[in-house]
């Protein structure tokens, strides 16, 4: 695929991980969903999204290389939570502040977040085969 095409099919799948990782934290619990669930499925669904966001920045760089990115960012984001400055910690308490850096550090989260670059591998592998076949379909 073409990097033009390949961003925008990344940045399609990135807004729809989002749109699943923003239900699952607002509707989660209220469905009954357990805690486990709702925390690191957000978590898993955030990496993903890191991993599709990374892919729409660099469409040209190996999956392996945006991968390796995405747990780079997903690292210094969770250790980043070990740091405590006022103005960081008062961006924390935001509902934006909360998505894109949380608040509690766990080494849990790691592993979700590995888990969710696999996804965002596997999603995205998948992606570029259809569009591969559907290609070859094309008159």
């Amino acid at each position: 695929m073409a990097p033009l095409q390949t961003s925008l099919a990344r940045a399609t799948l990135a807004a729809v991980v989002i749109a699943c990782g923003l239900s699952l934290r607002w509707y989660g619990f209220p469905l009954g969903l357990p805690t486990f669930v709702v925390k690191y499925g957000g978590s898993l669904l955030w990496a993903t999204m890191v991993f599709l966001l990374v892919g729409v920045v660099l469409p040209r760089v190996t999956r392996t290389q945006i991968a390796a990115i995405a747990a780079a960012i997903a690292i210094v984001i969770e250790f980043s939570r070990l740091v405590h400055a006022p103005w960081l910690d008062a961006f924390r308490l935001t509902g934006a502040g909360a998505l894109l850096l949380g608040r509690i550090f766990s080494l849990w989260n790691l592993v979700a977040y590995a888990i969710g670059i696999l996804l965002g591998v596997w999603i995205d592998r998948l992606a570029a085969m259809r569009c591969l076949v559907g290609w070859a379909k094309a008159p």
